[in-house]
């Protein structure tokens, strides 16, 4: 009798949940807040589930009744009268269809494999929080706990890089965590980073990743209801607007908040993971530009759909040119053994450069190091150019830099794009637990925007120092982050924070030149050979000797840049 029951409340909810959704459909037109319908599809959602649960109980006194009826009907108190077989037996017949028990079985065996599917999202999103991620530069870790504070996000959240991901996006209910993909805290104007992060916030702010795992069971337990899926769409969309808003709130910037969805548009999302690219993309820079969404077309959907998105970016491309410089100048630097190479930002946005090679103009526009750029002749190495640029108003340094990147685009024909590939890393960790920071020191540090004083260190940053006698690499009151880059950048290959010090350090390592120093600049040829010393350790041993550091070569995802075309520089 219970397969029985159970296969009436599937079928009874076939109209309860049709009546249910006309309704909803009938109110969502009276709302126009994206709270708001995000709040009513939630609450359609939860009536939707409690109807079969009432079908359910009250179905359970009429079987009960119904026995008794038919046992008294079988054994009358006064006399054996017994009634047609067609009368007694009219509502077990009908109830007891055997048809119900395959609804129940296909009900079951979809039920099953639904449930399979979420439980396989929860493992990916596990294993998304611990496999192939990193701890994120000290200075947005910060940035984060400040917007959370300001968003009102009482509990703690982590911020990790992943490889991974091709999104940011937020991942479980009680200890929250961000993960952004390799390459966007760098990629990506910090204005635009911070809107992303705190869409990211607002989720957690919200509980979207608990609702969604309560939306998803539903979803399990309902898939037979095309209604069910139909609100739940809503849910997931409204989700995102409400989260849309409250970035666009905190950014002030409309259009480049869009312009950072419009970078995130190849991304994908995981199952239960609430992502800053996830519903409609297309229709959130729609309703974002005010411009017509589609999903208010009646036909051709799919069409409207892509047609709304080519008209967004177009409205962006319009909107946000990138910014270039009024006037400029380039010529090839014919100096013979020229050893400076220099780039030199001015105030007010003007920029000079001296002998400088396309690949170092590239690392300064894009704000990557030299392994991050792949591809290209020769010659982008070698060859150095002069530089005098003016732009035709005031501007920051971040804005001139910008206008080199439509400089190198216009005079160098120089068009690149992002990818990111599996390359040679260094994993930088404690040998057997020895890592001993040296304590920061004020008395020793410098003054952090000028030259350091004799005997004094730079405050805050590190520096490599080049003599006769060898190498040394020095620094006062510096973050570990700024350690690693100078690392990096004497490697010229990426070196991977496995330490997990999250404090400030000085630094003093004394050693010798070798052949692993491929990022450090070689002599010229008239220039004598550095001294080694045999005495001095290697950069290696230095790490391990002098800070109980250790060097282990690997290979991880590293965000690259790569050059599809460039030529040599017009004639101005």
């Amino acid at each position: 009798m219970n397969t029985m029951r159970l296969g009436w409340t599937l079928l009874y909810f076939l109209w309860e949940g049709a009546a249910i959704a006309a309704l909803y459909a009938a109110v969502r037109r009276l709302v126009k807040g994206a709270n708001e319908r995000y709040l009513l599809a939630c609450a359609t959602l939860l009536l939707m589930v409690a109807a079969p649960v009432a079908t359910w109980c009250l179905t359970a006194p009429q079987d009960t009744a119904m026995a008794a009826r038919d046992q008294s009907a079988r054994v009358p108190a006064v006399a054996p009268v017994p009634l047609p077989a067609m009368v007694r037996l009219e509502v077990p017949a009908v109830r007891q269809t055997p048809a119900l028990r395959w609804v129940v079985a296909v009900w079951l065996l979809g039920a099953s494999l639904l449930s399979l599917r979420m439980l396989g999202g929860w493992i990916m999103a596990a294993r998304l929080r611990r496999q192939q991620v990193r701890v994120a530069p000290e200075e947005w870790t910060l940035k984060v706990d400040k917007l959370r504070q300001q968003l009102g996000v009482l509990r703690s959240v982590g911020l990790r890089v992943s490889s991974r991901v091709q999104s940011p996006l937020a991942l479980g209910a009680w200890r929250p965590l961000i993960l952004v993909p390799v390459g966007m805290l760098a990629g990506l104007p910090a204005e635009q980073v911070e809107a992303l992060l705190v869409h990211e916030l607002a989720h957690i702010r919200r509980h979207d990743y608990l609702v969604n795992l309560l939306q998803s069971v539903a979803e399990a337990l309902l898939f037979y209801h095309p209604a069910v899926w139909w609100v739940s769409g809503h849910i997931r969309a409204e989700r995102e607007h409400c989260c849309d808003d409250a970035a666009v709130a905190i950014s002030g910037d409309v259009v480049g908040y869009v312009n950072a969805l419009a970078e995130l548009a190849a991304g994908g999302t995981t199952p239960l993971a609430v992502a800053a690219n996830g519903g409609s993309l297309s229709e959130r820079i729609a309703r974002l530009l005010g411009g017509p969404r589609p999903a208010a077309r009646k036909r051709g959907g799919l069409l409207a759909a892509v047609l709304v998105a080519a008209a967004s970016f177009s409205l962006l491309a319009q909107e946000t040119p990138r910014p270039s410089f009024q006037v400029a100048s380039v010529k090839r630097n014919t100096v013979v053994n020229l050893r400076r190479k220099a780039i030199s930002p001015k105030p007010g946005g003007q920029l000079a450069a001296e002998n400088a090679p396309l690949l170092l103009l590239i690392q300064n526009a894009y704000h990557v190091q030299a392994y991050q750029v792949v591809g290209g002749p020769n010659w982008i190495q070698t060859d150095g150019y002069d530089i005098e640029a003016k732009p035709d108003r005031p501007a920051t340094v971040q804005e001139s830099l910008l206008m080199l990147q439509s400089l190198l685009a216009d005079r160098f024909k120089l068009s690149l794009h992002r990818e990111t590939k599996q390359l040679p890393v260094f994993a930088m960790g404690g040998a057997k637990g020895s890592f001993h920071p040296p304590a920061p020191k004020d008395a020793t540090c410098g003054d952090q925007d000028g030259p350091p004083l004799p005997g004094t260190v730079p405050c805050g940053k590190v520096r490599i120092s080049i003599s006769p006698a060898g190498l040394q690499m020095d620094g006062g009151n510096a973050p570990m982050a700024e350690f690693v880059r100078v690392l990096a950048v004497a490697f010229n290959r990426p070196v991977i924070d496995e330490t997990a010090f999250a404090g400030k350090l000085d630094v003093h390592l004394v050693f010798t030149p070798d052949d692993n120093l491929q990022g450090l600049p070689m002599p010229v040829p008239d220039e004598p050979a550095r001294a080694t010393d045999p005495n001095k350790p290697n950069i290696f041993a230095a790490l391990q000797e002098q800070m109980g550091l250790k060097l282990t070569p690997s290979k991880g995802p590293v965000e690259v840049l790569v050059i599809d075309h460039v030529e040599r520089p017009t004639a101005n």
